[in-house]
């Protein structure tokens, strides 16, 4: 099939005349710059237009390169000076294919040297132009940094490098300080919640957790460990001296016009000191109660739990499972200018106006257990406790939930049910858990069946014996193909699934004569509509939002 040229196409799509055609041409010849830009520059179309031509007149895939998984280990295939004069993108290889976003697909030249000096089929997607030069800028940025912070450091061990000088650790242009930028960078532009230095015996592994799951995106050098480490402890003013006692710090950044707040947990293990970064982009809108993907049923329970005088709700879970997120919308829900609502947090994850925040600060002694003391003092109607830790902080919250307030917390427990039995071991008594406790919201995150490559599918024998015990029906279920939105995992994004307990006198009367988990649980499940994670999770799966396997991943299944 004879190559057509894309101002050819554009004519006979209608969108360009044959005298702005032929007018871009002649000035094409003076500036030597590519057709498209030309045509762009001048007016005559727009860069949606260009690429709405390619896509539907060629069959050239659109790709946005900030949902793309992109490979760093492509870039040695594609090296740098080639990528910035093709505007290309590598993104991933698949056998002896090399999928490559360009920024003009119809350069053929371009396209039959990237195949040349590969050696692989070359299979092209269209982009932006600004991004595909904001990505060779982050990407390539990266590498070219740690080949100069390699080049600084020369071939002295990671002993005699330990944490490199002062100036390399400071300075906004040394190597060390923009690698760990655009890591960061890098990070957030790919949704990362937690980014991962891992030390290895020859090398760190960088590691990003995008959508609740661990993926490798960088192997540094062993001797980098130490004063990328450094450089962190840094940004996190911790001791850079301090090798053998774990640290907890945080900082503060904007990147790509956003604040992200980072806290840093560093540990040492038998190769080296490990830090994990927890990502907080504090520019994230905060969602209102009806967004957090309750079922009709567990929506009208919180929020008569919400609209109680007095009492405690708790939201439980394991650490990242969205329990604040979910508090955040409460509050929202309850923030009116007649009531005195005061958080004590650790860190403050959002901003909210017209709520009084405050941060606890563990160095200046001022704890869960301190900070909720002084609120208490602040006439409050309602108070929101970070997390549950210890029993002091529990006992005072229980009483203050006794006393008046509405207070909201989170607490570390496996389903909503052993939340009870959690505040008794922590030392409450179990006529205050009994009076005080008003409700439970358990929570897990699951991944969602990407969009663009959602397609359905015949369950498995164990599947249906589990969509059917749970009292489901098998139409319906989907699956994600995988495609390159998704970065080939047929997922992107998360759905919560809650399971929400409603206290009522018999439970109360259940805790204080020492029923148990098993018997709270059937009761509420027979008397009250109570439905577990399980349950809530397969009737997500039913809806074609997440698959079965994802809800056993995170829902108890007996």
């Amino acid at each position: 099939m004879a190559r057509k040229r894309i101002g050819d196409l554009l004519y006979e799509a209608g969108i360009l005349s044959a005298e702005q055609l032929n007018e871009a041409l002649k000035y094409q010849k003076q500036s030597k710059g590519r057709l498209g830009d030309v045509l762009i520059e001048m007016g005559f179309i727009t860069e949606t237009q260009l690429i709405e031509v390619l896509e539907f007149q060629l069959g050239i895939p659109h790709v946005n390169l900030s949902k793309e998984k992109i490979d760093p280990s492509l870039l040695t295939l594609i090296p740098e000076n080639m990528a910035n004069r093709y505007l290309v993108m590598p993104i991933r290889k698949e056998r002896n294919k090399l999928f490559v976003a360009m920024a003009d697909p119809m350069d053929y030249y371009a396209i039959d040297d990237m195949r040349m000096s590969t050696g692989f089929q070359i299979e092209v997607a269209i982009a932006t132009k600004d991004e595909v030069k904001l990505f060779i800028e982050r990407y390539y940025g990266m590498k070219g940094s740690l080949d100069e912070a390699m080049q600084s450091m020369g071939q002295a061990s990671a002993a005699a490098t330990s944490a490199g000088t002062d100036a390399e650790l400071v300075d906004e242009d040394s190597p060390v300080v923009r690698l760990v930028s655009q890591i960061l960078s890098q990070a957030v532009g790919n949704g990362a919640s937690d980014i991962h230095f891992d030390p290895m015996e020859n090398s760190m592994n960088v590691r990003f957790r995008v959508d609740g799951t661990l993926r490798t995106v960088q192997s540094l050098p062993k001797t980098m460990q130490n004063v990328v480490t450094a450089r962190l402890k840094v940004m996190a003013n911790l001791n850079i001296a301090e090798h053998r006692l774990p640290q907890d710090g945080r900082f503060r950044v904007t990147l790509d016009f956003r604040e992200i707040d980072v806290r840093v947990s560093i540990l040492p293990t038998i190769y080296g000191e490990k830090t994990v970064l927890r990502v907080l982009d504090l520019t994230s809108s905060l969602q209102k109660i009806e967004q957090i993907q309750f079922t009709d049923y567990n929506l009208k329970m919180v929020r008569h739990m919400l609209n109680a005088v007095s009492g405690m709700v708790l939201a439980t879970g394991p650490t990242g499972s969205g329990k604040t997120s979910t508090l955040y919308a409460a509050l929202s829900e309850l923030n009116q200018p007649s009531v005195n609502i005061i958080t004590v947090e650790d860190p403050v994850e959002y901003r909210m106006v017209g709520i009084n925040q405050v941060a606890v600060n563990v160095v200046t002694g001022l704890t869960f257990a301190k900070g909720l003391r002084s609120i208490l003092r602040q006439d409050p109607d309602i108070v929101m406790v970070g997390e549950i830790r210890d029993g002091e902080t529990a006992e005072i919250a229980i009483r203050a939930a006794m006393t008046g307030h509405l207070v909201l917390s989170t607490l570390h427990t496996n389903d909503s049910v052993s939340s009870i039995a959690r505040l008794i071991d922590m030392g409450v008594d179990r006529f205050l858990v009994a009076t005080a406790l008003r409700g439970v919201i358990a929570q897990r995150l699951v991944r969602k069946i990407c969009d663009d490559c959602k397609t359905s599918y015949v369950p498995t024998q164990v599947e249906l014996e589990l969509l059917h015990n749970e009292g489901f029906a098998e139409t319906g279920l989907m699956i994600g193909r995988g495609c390159s939105t998704c970065g080939r995992t047929g997922y992107r994004g998360r759905i919560a699934i809650h399971e929400v307990l409603q206290i009522d006198d018999t439970i109360r009367s259940m805790v204080l004569h020492g029923a148990s988990d098993a018997e709270i649980r059937m009761y509420a499940t027979d008397n009250k509509g109570f439905h577990t994670l399980l349950w809530d999770g397969l009737g997500k799966v039913k809806s074609g939002v997440t698959t079965i396997s994802e809800v056993l991943r995170v829902a108890a299944h007996d």
